[in-house]
This record gives structure tokens, C-alpha cells and sequence, in this order.
């Protein structure tokens, strides 16, 4: 299957007055063309971080780095800003987490759904709007020429994501970054907007990275998933491998934590993961989560572990040195 984005040693780095937050510390992730990937992680692990820097939305203040960041065969590093501009415009696209910010409030939706199609690829007005009331139609919005005329404040937030849904398809891009969308609205709302974000990525073979720190989301719409944690990705693995077998401590007690429905008593007490996450605020040294793991050595203190690939599966590796050790072992 072809890569559609490949990145290696991605690493973001932002100053602050205590020093440099190393909010995202050597990331390797890759996307195959059509698929979905689903990056999972508490708030604050750096998922946001890495969305930004792929699209190239970081503060200026931001340094970013990495050894690849391949899209289609392009360096997005060495891209010019009009370059750049024209690939985020016209081959990826995002959705973002709040739909009300995303949309400017003193323009009809018409003219904002139409503008990137008119600019990167020259469509008249009129075939741009067509465009727009098919994708619209497609993406769930009732009476969608009459939406064109409305402004965003008209709408519900439902109403309004499935329109940045379809903003994001208009130029029928290769890669979606859809950053926890279905956030802000209420659970019903949350499953229509998650299965209409499944149906047209298969529809339109799009490939699309879905960040969320909700493993049920996860386990509903993922093809791979990657965990982060502390800025760094500590387990990738296909979904169904990731929930069958979890191997990195963390994802297993994120999956611990789920009430599981007919086996969890009513009143019970649900499974926490015990401390707090460390200060990436200067160099650091070990595994992240060393200070929050029951089988960590001294070892975890020591070395900083490089992801492990299982020797049954290629496509499951883990950021632990005690799994690492097993699989030596078993070898």
C-alpha cells in the first residue's frame, strides 16, 4: 500500500521563561493512502503539536525538526511558504476541534466553502457552488443551496462541523487531519459526525489522521493506531492488535481504566493510572512514564528506549525496554 506521509525524529520545541518545552520529542509515524489513523493520548502528550507541525500552522516561535517529513514523495521542510500554502490548500486539509473558531463569522458559508476551490484550482463560481451543495448534501446538511447564503452563527455546532467536514473535501485533498472534532458537541451528535468522517473517508479514499484521547472513538474507526505519551509515540499497532494485545504499560492502563459494560459493578471504583506526567520542560533523560509504571528498573532511569518492533508483527512496536527485553528473550 503507498505512504502517503511518512515522518522520522520529528521533534517541536517551544520556549517558555522556565526553558524549552520539548513538546514533541522524536515522533516516526506514517499514513498509508486511504487509511485511517487514529493518534490517542491524554491532553497536553503533544497530539496537537504534531497535527500544527504537519500542517504547518506552529507559531513562529516554534522550532521544528526531523530528519523526514515526506508527503507524497515532497519534503514539506524545504517547501517555500507558497509551496507550502498551495499543498495545505489544495492536497491536505484539517478539521478542526472548535467549528465556531474555524469559520469566519463576517462570511456566508458559501463564500467560505468556495474560496480555496476558486483559488487552487480556478473553478468558475458557479461550479465551485455546485461542488459545495453536493459535498454539503453528502456531508448531511438539509436544504445545503439555501445554507450557502447563511452565516455560521445561523447553524447548530453539529450543523457547523459537518460544514468544515465538507470544506475539507472540496479539493478533494489525499490527507485529512481531523484534531478531536467531535469535542465540542454532545454525544448523538459525536456519533453521527464520527461515522459520517468513516463513510466519506471510505467514499472518497482519502487518508485521514484522527486525534482523540477517547479509546472508544478509537476502537469505532481506527485502522492503526499510535499512542502517545510525553511527546513521543510509545506503542503503533493496528487497532485490532492494540486492543487484543496491548503491550506498553501505559496503553494498558489506559485500556484498564474503561468500564467495560456487564462486568464493571455499578458504584465500583474505576482503575486510575497513579502520578503525573513529567516536566518536558529541558533535557530528559529515561522513559517518560517510568515514574507511573509497576514493572519499570533501574534501567527505565537510565536509557531513553527507541521503539521495539515485535518479531510475530512489523507493524506493532512498542517504546518499552522491559517489553523489548521479552521479545529478545523469546527470540
Amino acid at each position: 500500500m503507498k505512504r502517503i506521509l511518512e515522518v522520522k525524529n520529528l521533534q517541536v520545541d517551544l520556549p517558555t521563561a522556565n526553558g524549552t518545552l520539548r513538546a514533541v520529542r522524536g515522533i516516526d509515524l506514517h499514513v498509508n493512502k486511504g487509511e485511517m489513523l487514529c493518534i490517542v493520548g491524554e491532553s497536553g502528550c503533544g497530539k496537537s503539536m504534531t497535527s500544527m507541525a504537519l500542517m504547518g500552522l506552529l507559531p513562529k516561535r516554534a522550532a521544528i525538526t526531523a530528519e523526514a517529513m515526506q508527503f507524497d514523495g515532497m519534503d514539506l521542510l524545504s517547501l517555500s511558504k507558497k509551496e507550502r500554502n498551495q499543498v495545505r490548500g489544495m492536497r491536505m486539509s484539517m478539521i478542526f476541534q472548535e467549528p465556531m473558531t474555524s469559520l469566519n463569522p463576517s462570511y456566508t458559508l458559501g463564500n467560505q466553502l468556495c474560496e480555496g476551490i476558486i483559488k487552487h484550482k480556478g473553478l468558475s463560481r458557479e461550479k465551485a457552488k455546485e461542488r459545495a451543495v453536493y459535498l454539503l448534501e453528502r456531508a448531511g446538511v438539509p436544504y445545503p443551496e439555501k445554507r450557502l447564503n447563511q452565516y455560521p452563527h445561523q447553524l447548530s455546532g453539529g450543523l457547523r462541523q459537518r460544514v468544515i467536514i465538507a470544506m475539507a473535501l472540496m479539493c478533494e485533498p489525499d490527507l485529512i487531519i481531523a484534531d478531536e472534532p467531535t469535542t465540542a458537541l454532545d454525544v448523538t451528535i459525536q456519533a453521527q459526525i464520527l461515522r459520517l468522517i468513516r463513510e466519506l473517508q471510505q467514499e472518497f479514499g482519502t487518508a485521514v489522521i484522527f486525534i482523540t484521547h477517547d479509546l472508544g472513538v478509537v476502537a469505532r474507526i481506527a485502522d492503526r493506531v499510535a499512542v502517545m505519551y510525553a511527546g513521543q509515540v510509545v506503542e503503533t499497532a493496528s487497532a485490532e492488535a492494540l486492543f487484543a494485545n496491548p503491550l506498553h504499560p501505559y496503553t494498558q492502563g489506559l485500556l484498564n481504566c474503561i468500564p467495560i459494560p456487564g462486568k464493571t459493578k455499578p458504584g465500583s471504583h474505576l482503575a486510575s493510572i497513579p502520578g503525573v506526567v513529567p516536566s518536558l520542560i529541558g533535557e530528559f533523560k529515561g522513559c517518560a512514564f517510568e515514574n507511573r509504571c509497576s514493572v519499570s528498573t533501574s534501567e527505565c532511569r537510565r536509557r531513553t528506549p527507541n521503539l521495539a518492533i515485535k518479531p510475530s508483527s512489523a507493524d506493532h512496536q512498542v517504546r518499552c525496554p522491559e517489553v523489548s527485553l521479552s521479545f529478545q528473550e523469546a527470540v
